[in-house]
């Protein structure tokens, strides 16, 4: 089985933890990795890291290997959208790398993710993994779909059909049918473990409140979790019978598909193939499954205390009630606040309603009309080398941390108006300063005066962070003249 992990989104419901260069995937939200790195880590007991495909594009590739150096899967390959096409023709593309490049037998089944989402146990996720795999293989194009227990109007739903048990087919006649033969209801495993797949009868777009508790009432709709498996075999024939525009490119190879992928056709795996094909069968995720698409779901999966807070960071509620409060740096002290969310970042603090969330998206077009940098940067900034972090400015300096990987180093450069001190706090470093290499560790520091050529590499094995004050009267990013290396 290969896995194809969805990973380039730039979501903006999780402002301002989740900006444009630094979007939801990358967020450490319920401990100290990052929902990519837990979706990697969900796949290594059913797949080796080298059958795994992360799909991105170019502005978030350091983003993603310094998160599957993390994990220790840096075996996992990297498929780079050239431009964003949406998820047909990512997922047509990465199913042709995983057939050129990895060698996939066109029967093989191949599983597709998306990076932000949380689901556990993992125990009963690889069952239902496993079935859908089996599934797949039969020729079906099988969807993940989630109970739906409450009406929300969030999701898009699916409306399941004929429930198929195990070494069946939808011709044997064997299994039942009608709202009885749905998960938890009668006729169907009463544990709720998947033995089986349904027959897709239609998927519905995110309904208003009244439909969505219709639908719930109703017994059997569920929610669409965007997760597929399937075979090349399969895929390549519903594209070549529902998007030809897209298989023509695909036909010329991965390479040339690759050159030409500006050309295909903007539009969704669900549209493109899901809503249309006629082998869709849908296997129940019968474990926790959120996909964090709001702080109101924030608050929902975390911890709360006797009064109904949930809290991350230094956080401090008097006589506050069923309240989120998310903390970076600051201390957070609350004084009589019910049903608010409340998140810090370095450079934004959002209050809102609880069940208001959906609307922080509307905050950030505000900001992007506006012209705020706010809206689309973030203040820790991915690189080939490792990350820097903004961590304090001024008038005539900024502060930075910065963390270098093992092995790595930045590029020579020199600046003509600033001038910039290095601290390490911990690793060594090889610093080059004019003509002179020095080597520097923890407590230690160095000047680098305006006009002198320098470079800085981490040789050692761990981790190399500094921080970084930038002094002058000119402290912007294009005062860096950088000089050839290797």
């Amino acid at each position: 089985m290969k896995v194809i992990i969805m990973a380039g989104g730039g979501g903006s419901r999780l402002f301002p933890m989740s900006r444009k260069a630094y979007p939801k995937q990358f967020l450490a939200l319920e401990d100290d990795r990052s929902m990519i790195a837990h979706t990697v880590a969900r796949y290594l007991p059913l797949v080796d890291a080298s059958d795994i495909v992360i799909v991105t594009n170019g502005s978030y590739r350091y983003h993603v290997e310094n998160e599957l150096a993390e994990c220790h899967a840096e075996a996992a390959h990297l498929v780079l959208e050239p431009v964003g096409r949406n998820t047909a023709p990512a997922i047509s593309l990465s199913v042709a790398y995983c057939v050129e490049k990895l060698g996939a037998d066109p029967d093989e089944p191949i599983l597709v993710a998306a990076a932000d989402h949380i689901i556990r146990p993992q125990e009963a996720f690889e069952a239902c993994v496993t079935q859908a795999a089996c599934v797949a293989e039969q020729g079906a194009f099988v969807t993940f779909g989630i109970p739906a227990k409450e009406p929300q109007t969030g999701y898009g739903y699916i409306e399941a059909g004929e429930f198929i048990p195990d070494a069946a087919s939808p011709a044997d006649g064997a299994a039942p049918s009608g709202e009885g033969a749905h998960a938890g209801a009668s006729g169907a495993p009463s544990d709720g473990a998947p033995t089986g797949s349904y027959v897709v009868r239609s998927f519905r777009e995110k309904p208003d409140l009244e439909t969505a508790k219709k639908y719930v009432a109703a017994g059997n709709y569920y929610w669409n979790s965007g997760m597929f498996a399937f075979t090349p075999d399969t895929l390549q024939g519903e594209i070549q019978a529902y998007e030809p525009a897209i298989a023509a490119i695909l036909a010329n190879g991965y390479d040339a598909a690759v050159e030409h992928f500006a050309d295909m056709p903007d539009i969704s795996i669900d549209y493109a193939v899901a809503e249309r094909s006629q082998r869709v069968r849908m296997v129940p995720l019968t474990c926790y499954w959120n996909d964090i698409g709001s702080w109101d779901a924030m608050y929902d999966i975390l911890p709360k205390d006797e009064k109904g807070n949930a809290t991350r960071g230094d956080i401090l509620p008097l006589d506050c009630h069923d309240s989120l409060f998310i903390g970076r740096d600051r201390l957070i002290a609350g004084i009589g606040l019910d049903d608010l969310l409340v998140v810090e970042t370095d450079d934004v603090v959002l209050i809102a309603r609880r069940g208001e969330s959906q609307k922080v998206k509307d905050i950030v077009n505000r900001l992007k009309k506006l012209g705020r940098k706010e809206a689309v940067e973030h203040t820790t900034v991915y690189h080939a080398w490792g990350t820097s972090q903004i961590i304090g400015r001024g008038k005539g300096y900024l502060m930075k941390k910065v963390r270098v990987q093992p092995g790595k180093s930045l590029t020579k450069q020199m600046h003509y108006h600033r001038s910039e001190h290095w601290v390490f706090l911990r690793g060594t470093a090889r610093v080059t300063k004019g003509e002179e290499t020095i080597m520097l560790h923890e407590g230690e520091s160095i000047f680098i005066p305006q006009t002198v050529l320098h470079q800085i590499a981490n040789p050692g094995r761990i981790q190399l962070e500094f921080i970084e004050i930038q002094n002058g009267i000119y402290i912007g990013e294009d005062d860096i003249e950088r000089y050839p290396d290797k």
